[in-house]
């Protein structure tokens, strides 16, 4: 997908994309690759690979939710080099954007990055999303939607995101061909968590080469106060399983 064609895609969905946004996304492609040289952000480098798989796939959710196309709040969890929320406030400069990632130099890139492109309202935190979460986090239940994207198993991210989430809210996950398998394994962590499973949205990247689900879990009360549980353990005991009894 050059960018041509990611601006006609997007068209085709109703999105427009002006010229002064395909500039946006072009810098940010150039000071990808660049930065991909001192720190590995990626590695997807081709361009079209990185205007469909991590720029067109980031703005997916925008196809589905048509409340992330407002004055939203939103907390991407793990976003690594910007995926999916920059690509997502590019299209909508109004969404209201958290970032939260636990590798300073990738918070350094994203830092460099929103002030190339000229983003305002985006807020960066160097931390463990279990910290961010936690109980005594000014963060907690203070965002109308959080977002991840390539960062854990279902059941994991329920755990990391649905704290963040205020009741009434929504968590959106962005997986790929495992979704199924993982959503079935996760229901009892996002009923614990607060959370229940809307949606599971399902459709192909590239010609039926690349299969993509968005999934939407809306808050529907308060995540009990034991959760997240300390750095590392959502992991390694996700909750349903023998470790959380």
């Amino acid at each position: 997908m050059n960018p041509e064609e990611f601006q006609q895609a997007l068209k085709l969905k109703g999105i427009n994309v002006n010229e002064q946004q395909m500039k946006q996304f072009n810098d940010y492609f150039e000071m990808l690759i660049d930065y991909n040289q001192k720190v590995n952000l990626t590695t997807i480098t081709d361009k079209k690979e990185v205007y469909l798989k991590h720029f067109y796939d980031s703005i997916t959710p925008l196809f589905y939710v048509d409340k992330l196309k407002e004055s939203v709040s939103l907390v991407d969890v793990g976003a690594g080099a910007g995926f999916p929320s920059l690509p997502m406030k590019i299209i909508f400069p109004q969404l209201k954007i958290t970032i939260v990632d636990s590798l300073n130099k990738r918070i350094k890139f994203l830092d460099e990055l929103i002030n190339k492109l000229g983003l305002t309202e985006v807020q960066l935190v160097h931390a463990r999303a279990e910290e961010f979460g936690g109980k005594k986090s000014k963060y907690r239940e203070k965002f109308d939607f959080a977002t991840a994207r390539a960062v854990a198993r279902m059941s994991v991210l329920a755990e990391l995101c649905l704290p963040l989430v205020k009741v009434g809210g929504q968590f959106i996950a962005l997986k790929a061909a495992k979704a199924q398998s993982e959503l079935e394994n996760s229901n009892v962590a996002i009923k614990t968590l607060g959370g229940e499973v809307v949606d599971d949205f399902s459709f192909d990247l590239n010609n039926g080469e690349e299969s993509r689900h968005i999934i939407t879990v809306n808050k529907i009360k308060k995540t009990p106060v034991k959760y997240p549980r300390k750095a590392g353990t959502p992991n390694k005991e996700p909750i349903g399983n023998q470790g959380d009894r």
